[in-house]
């Protein structure tokens, strides 16, 4: 996240920014897009596009539909074949701010009970997840439905605050409808900059469970870590709205995170009535807890047994 300059400090104190300021200095940071949508030529319900990591999708806008192919470039990094492409379906939706909002859904376990509503960290897109993904969903026998912030990849618009909750409102409803998913078949999952939609999801929604993967306070937090309230300009209160989650709460977080601290998502646990026990991985940063072999085995436990039983 950007710090801020001195002549924008004697703003913040002098006349209060407006959130969206605040916002942009803090977090957003969409990368050049490593992956587009094509037109989808060939027919059929399974056709898929000539040549290596491409996968065909449908967009469903204003009553009219349209196949896609995924073409991820080499800066995604993808790291499988194309048997596991062909898990993904790829489309887009439309956000209520007329945003069009790209959505990936990737069955990585056919015959799971959960999909995972996975909001992603900043300065990635859902090329560069897309192997993570897999790699995540297969071994937590989940499905993985994700999607891109109004600014990010093939999504269209600017990134905001208000984007940001609209974005995941359309991609929530797309799950819904398009795969007939219902809430207590679907986990909220967010990371970083990603918990900030989630939270404010999950306390409107109930859904099967929640994990909030190094998550952030406010946005002022952020920026100013003596801050102790929050004020009415502060970007991504979440620590006023995770106490209204009815859903299970899996915060994970790194003790050594430098990006946002550790305080955080204590702060988020201390405040959260539907909390179960944290994961805190002595040691790890904001961007490595994923290779630490307790995120997956926490994981699989909140998943498998503990999120299982409350819904059988």
């Amino acid at each position: 996240m950007n710090g801020l300059s001195l002549s924008e400090l004697c703003c913040l104190f002098c006349c209060p920014p407006c959130p969206s300021q605040i916002a942009s200095k803090l977090a957003f940071l969409p990368p050049e897009p490593t992956y587009t949508f094509l037109p989808d030529l060939d027919s059929g319900p399974n056709a898929v596009g000539a040549g290596n990591r491409s996968r065909t999708g449908t967009s469903a806008n204003g009553g009219t539909e349209e196949r896609w192919k995924l073409h991820l470039t080499d800066r995604a990094e993808y790291q499988y074949s194309q048997r596991e492409l062909d898990m993904t379906e790829v489309f887009t939706t439309r956000s209520s701010r007329g945003n069009k909002v790209a959505c990936m859904y990737i069955r990585c376990a056919p015959s799971a009970r959960f999909t995972l509503l996975f909001s992603h960290g900043n300065a990635v897109d859902l090329g560069q997840m897309s192997t993570f993904y897999i790699g995540l969903g297969t071994r937590i026998n989940c499905n993985i439905f994700s999607y891109d912030y109004s600014g990010y990849g093939v999504s269209t618009g600017k990134p905001s605050e208000k984007n940001l909750y609209a974005d995941i409102d359309a991609a929530w409803h797309a799950l819904r409808t398009r795969y007939g998913i219902s809430p207590e078949n679907i986990i909220l999952y967010g990371q970083s900059i990603g918990t900030v939609p989630t939270v404010d999801l999950s306390s409107r929604y109930e859904c099967a469970a929640v994990v909030l993967h190094s998550p952030l306070t406010s946005g002022m937090r952020v920026a100013f870590p003596d801050t102790k309230k929050t004020y009415c300009f502060d970007p991504f209160p979440s620590i006023e709205k995770v106490s209204k989650i009815t859903s299970p709460v899996l915060i994970i977080h790194g003790t050594e995170d430098e990006v946002i601290d550790f305080t955080h998502g204590l702060a988020l646990f201390e405040r959260c009535p539907k909390a179960v026990e944290p994961l805190w991985v002595e040691g790890a940063g904001h961007n490595d807890i994923e290779l630490y072999s307790q995120y997956l085995e926490r994981l699989r436990r909140f998943i498998g047994q503990e999120v299982a039983v409350q819904h059988t």
